[in-house]
């Protein structure tokens, strides 16, 4: 079932997400819909907030990417059939000198800005069947993840940037909020005003 993705200006975007166990209630169906949103909203990523649940869990198919010809061999097949859940997400250790590339946001449509990142993070995770991991990532692989990590932080790529960016970008962050703006998948908005 496609969720509606919750848009900019939503409360739950803004919440530090909550652990959770495996006895979570019908995670496994969750999993499923969640996949199928994304997909269904040509992302890469997909963190739980984004379908307004406050907790740990988001996932990461950088398939898409895989064809980018400006890419080096290595990195397309990083990248291809990289698909995975991450729950209770914990960046360990970021390394390297930060550098810039254009990221986008399901929740935040129509706005894409350069945002510096750690080139490589280890992170702890479990995986859908809980089992535990502790992997590095580098590259552009490690910028989706970071970037969904930051969902379940409460944090947005927007707060990355400049304050003048943030301040040109004030209207536009504000139409989204209040639903003014035209997309291809389901969306719920925080600042529309309900029927009397």
């Amino acid at each position: 079932m496609i969720l509606p993705i919750v848009a900019y200006g939503d409360p739950v975007l803004r919440k530090k997400a909550k652990d959770i166990t495996s006895e979570y209630p019908k995670l496994e169906e969750l999993i499923t819909n969640m996949w199928e949103t994304m997909y269904n909203a040509h992302g890469v990523g997909l963190a739980a907030p984004q379908v307004g649940l406050p907790i740990r869990m988001f996932m990461v198919d950088t398939t898409p990417f895989a064809d980018d010809e400006e890419l080096s061999e290595e990195e397309q097949k990083q990248l291809d059939g990289f698909k995975k859940v991450f729950i209770n997400a914990k960046i360990e250790e970021e390394n390297g000198k930060e550098w810039d590339f254009n990221e986008g946001c399901l929740s935040i449509p129509d706005i894409r800005e350069d945002v510096k990142r750690k080139p490589e993070i280890t992170m702890s995770y479990l995986d859908e069947d809980f089992k535990e991991h502790t992997e590095t990532f580098d590259g552009l692989l490690a910028r989706v993840i970071q970037h969904e990590y930051d969902h379940i932080e409460g944090v947005l790529f927007t707060d990355k940037l400049s304050t003048l960016k943030k301040r040109l970008l004030k209207s536009r962050l504000e139409k989204i909020s209040k639903g003014k703006i035209s997309v291809d998948y389901r969306m719920r908005f925080p600042n529309i005003k309900k029927g009397r």
